[in-house]
């Protein structure tokens, strides 16, 4: 019997790290989780706070045809240029004015290391 998918909905890199080490501290986490851990813990650097912050900036960008699923990306990716979100959004097909792609940089350049 196959499972049957009853929801997607994006979750961001920092909220799979937190939920692994609640994991962790509970239980031993599987190769494959272990493995996705010590990923993340390397390329993670903002905090949960931080990035609800600044999912928050860029859904009140109100930018036309850009979904949760694309905020979601750009904050795992945190692209500082207009180019740079371009580049990262490409793989979906949205298009998005470079007027609002400066906007979305701005806001993500603001929180970037």
């Amino acid at each position: 019997m196959k499972n049957k998918i009853i929801s997607e909905t994006p979750i961001t890199a920092s909220d799979v790290l937190v939920a692994l080490d609640h994991i962790k501290t509970k239980d031993e986490l599987t190769y494959r989780a272990a493995r996705t851990h010590e990923y993340l813990s390397q390329f993670v650097k903002n905090s949960p706070a931080k990035v609800k912050e600044i999912i928050e900036k860029l859904k009140a960008l109100n930018v036309p045809r850009v979904r949760e699923q694309h905020i979601y990306k750009l904050v795992d990716v945190m692209p500082t240029t207009a180019a740079d979100i371009k580049t990262a959004l490409q793989g979906y097909a949205v298009t998005i004015t470079n007027d609002n792609l400066q906007k979305m940089a701005e806001v993500v350049a603001a929180y970037a290391h």
